[in-house]
């Protein structure tokens, strides 16, 4: 979209988005400092591999259920308020994760942490998208956004290594309170509040969302045919999906998906956080438990990812306007794809150092241009279900993976380790470490952690595929030649 040079810009619009990405942060620090606490969890709480399924599954649980209903609500109550009150309930949940001394109480917490989490993200993107109008702008504000994600990456992880090597496991959690404290202090005193007032609330489209889309992830979290709980999922969505389209003023415009940039964009990110989401999650395991490097170590290793996708993020920037996003989503994809292939083929952390930096700079050139495809043909009024609807489906494939993928690796694990030996050794690396068969169970992870990279390599070839064929370059929007005097 481009605006007339006439149009009014907020002077204050880059210290909003300082404050926009300072509250994205806290929700990225949080998700990558557990991914190492668990090893510690292991150890210090007691928690069996389950417990540690639920306790990140039950962020995602809530906050996938609930965000299209968040970004709705924004759109009607004000999207700096809801920010507000999500990031005060995040700060909440995670004062009270330190404190709890049992698996469940803290899966408790993580629940709760979803809700606020739920809260925060859709409003991020929504609020950027109202103060940012340039194309140009808006281009660069959310390169600026994706970068500090990939800030929260290596800031969470080492912060928390750090943490988790000088004190316990639950003081991890500490790193939200103070985060999240300074995020609520300055969206009330930079931010303008944003609204659509004239939408009105859908209760039905609420409701039928909510247990859509809880009742779907939960199916996928417990990775088994509950039958019951799948017809709720279905019967749910498909009569959400028809009380949409019949109501004037829907919760969600289903009309969106007939644009071929909203629709590629959004399948692309599917794939590709499908074919990516255990993985990560997967090398943080390779790295403490394979390579034996301590919290702090592991979150360190993960520094060149970040920085070189911070680094193409910028560049990403910068070339989408010349080549367009179809081809910069394309290229980035394919470049993903081929880190991927190298962590298959290796072992060792220089050629995974290889990998990761090349997946960094694919993620940074694809990164903002599918957020700005995607975000560039929802209209304003629904910036808030909009940017609910593009966090939902990274979620969605986040949750998928985990649990799809997450079983197939266990799977390949416990066939890649010799019969016989205990249950607790076969069914997870960490189980086997604490009886003493390493050599074993390093092994068979490596073997695991290799089909995982294959499996990522193809469904980013996948992304890319689709993001090609489907994505047309926007059209472009006439601005009218000043009048001559």
């Amino acid at each position: 979209m481009r605006v007339n040079s006439n149009t009014v810009r907020d002077p204050r619009r880059w210290w909003i988005l300082a404050a926009l990405c300072l509250a994205l942060l806290v929700l990225v620090i949080d998700n990558t400092v557990l991914n190492l606490a668990i090893p510690s969890l292991n150890q210090e709480m007691g928690a069996t591999p389950s417990d540690i399924q639920w306790i990140i599954d039950a962020y995602v649980l809530a906050f996938a259920g609930l965000l299209l209903t968040a970004g709705s609500l924004s759109d009607k109550y004000g999207r700096r308020r809801l920010l507000v009150i999500g990031l005060i309930l995040f700060g909440g949940a995670s004062l009270l994760a330190v404190l709890v001394t049992e698996p469940w109480q803290l899966i408790g917490a993580r629940f709760l942490m979803g809700v606020g989490g739920s809260l925060v993200m859709p409003s991020t993107l929504s609020i950027l998208m109202t103060v940012f109008a340039d194309e140009a702008e808006r281009r660069k504000a959310m390169a600026a956004w994706s970068a500090v994600a990939l800030v929260g990456m290596v800031s969470g992880p080492t912060l928390g290594g750090f943490m988790l090597e000088h004190y316990w496991w639950g003081s991890i959690f500490l790193l939200n309170v103070p985060v999240a404290a300074v995020a609520v202090v300055a969206a009330l005193v930079l931010m303008p509040e944003t609204r659509s007032p004239a939408r009105s609330i859908d209760p039905v489209g609420v409701v039928l969302s909510i247990v859509g889309l809880t009742a779907a992830v939960y199916v996928v979290i417990e990775r088994e045919w509950n039958l019951p709980v799948i017809a709720l999922a279905v019967v749910s969505l498909a009569a959400f999906v028809v009380w949409e389209r019949r109501r004037a003023e829907p919760m969600l415009p289903l009309h969106l998906f007939a644009s071929r940039n909203f629709s590629g964009a959004s399948f692309s990110i599917l794939l590709m956080s499908f074919g990516a989401g255990a993985v990560m999650l997967m090398l943080t395991q390779y790295l403490q438990f394979v390579l034996g490097y301590g919290e702090m170590q592991a979150g360190l290793a993960m520094l060149p990812y970040a920085v070189a996708a911070a680094v193409f993020n910028g560049v990403g920037a910068g070339l989408g306007r010349r080549l367009g996003n179809r081809v910069l989503i394309g290229a980035g994809l394919l470049l993903m794809a081929g880190g991927f292939v190298v962590m298959a083929l290796t072992t060792g952390y220089l050629p995974l150092l290889t990998g990761l930096v090349i997946m960094g700079m694919g993620g940074g050139l694809a990164g903002p241009s599918a957020y700005a495809s995607l975000m560039g043909a929802i209209p304003v009024d629904h910036a808030g279900v909009g940017s609910a609807l593009n966090d939902t489906v990274q979620q969605v494939g986040m949750a998928l993976s985990i649990a799809v993928l997450g079983s197939v690796l266990a799977g390949r694990y416990t066939a890649e380790m010799p019969a016989g030996l205990p249950a607790a050794a076969r069914e997870s690396i960490g189980g086997a470490h604490a009886l003493g068969l390493t050599e074993a169970a390093d092994a068979a992870f490596t073997s695991a952690m290799h089909l995982g990279a294959w499996v990522g390599a193809a469904f980013c070839v996948a992304a890319a595929l689709l993001a090609v064929s489907v994505l047309r370059p926007a059209a472009p929007v006439a601005v009218p030649e000043p009048a001559k005097v």
